[in-house]
């Protein structure tokens, strides 16, 4: 198999998954390496297709979900309060789809995180655990923004005032 069938092989597999895919799992499918599949997405990216590159693996971007809000929300909090802020987002109905810092020198950095269960938390807080990385907002002092889907006003509101009321929200 040559390296474009591969990457439409990897296009076919994302879209029959309908959820996260390791590079791992991927690259034993295909019989190459990881550092194989990296590169595919890498090029895959650059000319024009959307994956992202999440704790959970790769994943293709959720389309029907046309009438979801997204917005983003401007937190503060500390390293413990990581799980809580999370969890209240999700528990109200939220997606958490990415964390975003603004770096002094390389300005705007986004990491795409997908959380949309607890599950999703655990096994996000397991890895973020297990691998003695600090928090990307550990370089801004706790300060960040989250991009997250909701599917009303109402669940934005209710997830507003609980992150509110928790010290959590910046205003």
């Amino acid at each position: 198999m040559d390296a474009r069938q591969r990457r439409t092989k990897l296009l076919q597999k994302l879209k029959e998954a309908g959820g996260p895919l390791t590079g791992t799992w991927l690259a034993k499918e295909l019989g190459v390496s990881r550092q194989v599949i990296v590169g595919d997405f890498a090029i895959m990216r650059a000319a024009g297709t959307e994956v992202y590159a999440t704790p959970q693996g790769y994943v293709l971007p959720i389309m029907e979900n046309s009438k979801a809000i997204r917005i983003t929300i401007p937190c503060k909090h500390e390293r413990v309060g990581m799980e809580e802020e999370l969890a209240i987002i999700i528990d109200n109905g939220g997606k958490v789809l990415d964390v975003i810092v603004e770096h002094p020198v390389y300005g705007e950095l986004t990491a795409n995180l997908m959380l949309a269960s607890r599950r999703d938390l655990t096994e996000f807080l397991r890895k973020l655990d297990g691998s003695k990385a600090e928090q990307l907002a550990s370089i801004t002092g706790g300060v960040h923004v989250h991009t997250v889907e909701v599917p009303d006003y109402e669940t934005l509101a209710r997830i507003k005032d609980e992150l509110r009321i928790k010290g959590i929200l910046l205003n």
